[in-house]
């Protein structure tokens, strides 16, 4: 059976809707895994965490500065209560247990939060972070830490990513590490090195269209694989009876 990603869904507080771009799930079926969507909803994360293997955290709008102490700035976009709190324990439960978690853009920034990380609210750096362009396209150069899970999953120093945020990584959370910066040292990816995969990355690879992409969708069902066939093995021998001695 194909390892099961869940893959956080928007919530529009007007429309009352759930919504999630195709090329997520997408992204995850090319990679060998099954793609499932997990409406925001807080009562469900245990069932969640029972029945993925994996779980990706999707980009989308602002996170609350509340959660770092910060009074909202002008430039803070809009927020959304009920996706932060769901998403931010559901990655702690994800952290906690080993379960593979692979955060995009705004899951990026989950990830530090949950951590007890900062997030700086608008950028003001001479680099565009918000690229006018296809959201195929790369756009500017990230610089990848030769140490990290990142660069081995990549193989390359330097790559050129997409980019569609205004938001970024202010204080690393406990544990994390910064595996990816940009110019002016913006962060571009954090990771937690004694988790089998934790990996936040600030750009969009379920838009790319190139083997960076591919590798890292392919390094996180991997991983999701192995979880997924640890946690059928230990069913399987609690399921198993023991032998009495004759």
């Amino acid at each position: 059976m194909k390892p099961i990603i869940g893959i956080t869904g928007n919530f529009d507080l007007e429309e009352n809707l759930y919504f999630l771009a195709e090329s997520y799930p997408a992204s995850i079926i090319r990679a060998g895994a099954a793609a499932i969507i997990l409406p925001p909803e807080e009562r469900l994360v245990n069932d969640y965490i029972k029945n993925c293997h994996g779980i990706l955290l999707s980009g989308g709008g602002d996170i609350d500065p509340a959660y770092w102490n910060e009074p909202p700035s002008w430039a803070l976009g809009n927020i959304n209560p009920r996706r932060d709190r769901f998403e931010i324990q559901l990655a702690r439960k994800c952290l906690d247990l080993g379960l593979p978690l692979f955060g995009i853009c705004r899951g990026c920034q989950i990830l530090n939060v949950a951590m007890g990380g900062s997030l700086i609210q608008d950028i003001r750096s001479r680099l565009s972070h918000q690229q006018k362009a296809p959201r195929n396209y790369a756009f500017h150069d990230i610089f990848i830490d030769e140490d990290s899970y990142l660069f081995k999953i990549l193989g390359k120093p330097t790559i050129k990513v997409n980019s569609f945020h205004h938001q970024a990584i202010k204080k690393v959370g406990t544990q994390l590490t910064v595996s990816a910066r940009a110019e002016e040292n913006i962060i571009e990816a954090v990771e937690l090195r004694d988790h089998p995969f934790a990996i936040g990355v600030q750009w969009h690879p379920e838009c790319m269209e190139d083997a960076n992409a591919v590798s890292l969708f392919k390094a996180f069902v991997e991983q999701a694989a192995i979880y997924q066939h640890r946690l059928y093995s230990k069913i399987t021998t609690s399921r198993t009876p023991s032998r009495e001695k004759s």
